[in-house]
């Protein structure tokens, strides 16, 4: 059902739409009716695919600038300049960082952050070029607020992402483009899984006893689906958000409150 008649045929450009948070985000807008563009390292495609009416699926490397740039050619090509765009694209590492690997943590900057300023950067230039007053939905996560053991680079590069999220947000205000981040909390998906499993393990804890943790520390007592997330996501894209920009949103239960 859709919520928002506003959003019926508005352009979404999804990036890291193809499992998790990303997905449940997908969805969500096209229950709205809009026509979405979902790129993703996964997807084998290097040309923009219509698999279905108004959906549209390709492969993008954020980290890699000439696969970017290919990208948002093929958008300007397809008349697809997105309205709204979504960045969810993020991995993760988990170690101490004493022992941890430098080409770790080059892996998740290159991802999380440079994904995030190169995707950024070449999307809102063509939506500046096409005078679109839309909106730029990053996500971010609360570990861009809070320290979590093992898990340096991860926080690192999501505290960065704030950053870039309020500067771009300052940038283009005089152009009615409106920029927030999202900060999930502990969201059951298959990177939260594996990090359980390799955080136990570096904790000497079990998966099951690093969840029963996971739960303790959210107030209202259990984890959060992607759809937690895409719900927030459709709030900050809809006209009831009209009047908000640079913000840094939690989605975690009561477990970050600033």
């Amino acid at each position: 059902m859709s919520l928002f008649e506003e959003l019926n045929k508005k352009i979404v450009f999804v990036v890291g739409g193809a499992s998790g948070i990303g997905a449940a985000i997908v969805e969500t807008f096209r229950n709205e009716g809009a026509v979405v563009v979902n790129a993703d390292y996964l997807y084998e495609n290097r040309q923009l695919v219509a698999s279905q009416e108004n959906y549209w699926q390709v492969h993008l490397d954020v980290a890699n600038e000439a696969t970017v740039e290919q990208v948002v050619s093929q958008l300007v090509e397809h008349s697809l300049v997105p309205d709204i765009f979504v960045e969810v694209a993020g991995i993760s590492t988990m170690d101490f960082l004493t022992e941890s690997q430098t080409n770790d943590f080059d892996r998740v900057f290159a991802v999380n952050t440079r994904g995030v300023y190169l995707t950024s950067k070449l999307i809102v230039r063509e939506m500046q070029k096409q005078h679109k007053k839309g909106r730029v939905i990053i996500i971010a996560s609360q570990a861009g607020k809070n320290p979590y053991r093992g898990m340096s680079a991860y926080v690192a590069s999501k505290h960065a992402v704030i950053g870039l999220t309020k500067t771009l947000a300052l940038e283009v205000a005089k152009d009615q483009i409106l920029v927030n981040a999202v900060c999930p909390g502990i969201i059951e998906t298959k990177m939260k899984h594996t990090e359980r499993e390799i955080g136990g393990q570096l904790r000497n804890m079990t998966a099951e006893e690093v969840l029963a943790e996971d739960i303790s520390q959210v107030p209202i007592g259990r984890t959060g689906q992607p759809q937690d997330v895409a719900n927030v996501v459709l709030f900050l894209a809809s006209p009831l958000a009209s009047y908000m920009t640079g913000q840094a949103i939690n989605v975690t239960g009561g477990m970050t409150m600033h």
